[in-house]
């Protein structure tokens, strides 16, 4: 069963989108409660699992869709732009800290070998950390549409609405992005393999 189907779903409507539009708080706490989840996974990951920075920008998402609501026009699905308005927001945060943060910071992995039971789930803790980051570190253009499929569970062509491209441009930066992973991850494999 795919992740998504497994996600709750939520009951927005047309009825429910105009009520927002009209100014209609309950509304809106509907529309927060039914996506919150949502954008702050992409955010989550977007930041390699720094949750004050997904935290603030899952804030700002909301504030930002509370005043422009109104501009939804319905030629896509409520989805759709809700994630341009999360992927856009957090490329903007991310250029935002770059210009403050130092660089270079990397998350240390220990050893997988001869660990016992609950050393072990720490290790794989570290290791979901790991992913997290190198996922982080992308490049935005090839983070959002990872972000999308694996996390989200969206479609190549929703995917392609949401970022304003083609599905072979999705399908090309998924494939660069897979493969960046695979090289930032590499040691993950050999410490696995060393600890056999």
């Amino acid at each position: 069963m795919e992740r998504r189907a497994v996600m709750e779903q939520p009951i927005v409507d047309d009825r429910l989108i105009e009520a927002c539009k009209d100014g209609d708080r309950e509304s809106f706490r509907l529309l927060f409660e039914a996506y919150q989840h949502r954008v702050y996974s992409i955010a989550i990951y977007s930041f390699g699992g720094d949750r004050t920075a997904a935290s603030d920008v899952t804030q700002q998402i909301f504030l930002k869709l509370l005043t422009s609501i109104g501009q939804f026009r319905g030629q896509s699905e409520f989805t759709t732009w809700l994630y341009r308005l999360v992927v856009n927001a957090c490329i903007d945060e991310q250029r935002r800290r770059r210009r403050f943060l130092p660089l270079g910071e990397s998350v240390a992995m220990d050893r997988l070998a001869d660990k016992r039971p609950q050393e072990r789930r720490y290790a794989r803790v570290e290791i979901a950390d790991s992913v997290q980051a190198a996922i982080g570190d992308l490049k935005p253009k090839l983070r959002m549409p990872i972000l999308l499929r694996y996390i989200e569970g969206l479609p190549y062509e929703e995917i392609a609405q949401v970022l304003g491209c083609s599905k072979g441009t999705v399908a090309s930066r998924l494939n660069r992005g897979h493969k960046a992973l695979a090289r930032r991850l590499a040691h993950l494999r050999e410490e696995v393999l060393a600890g056999d």
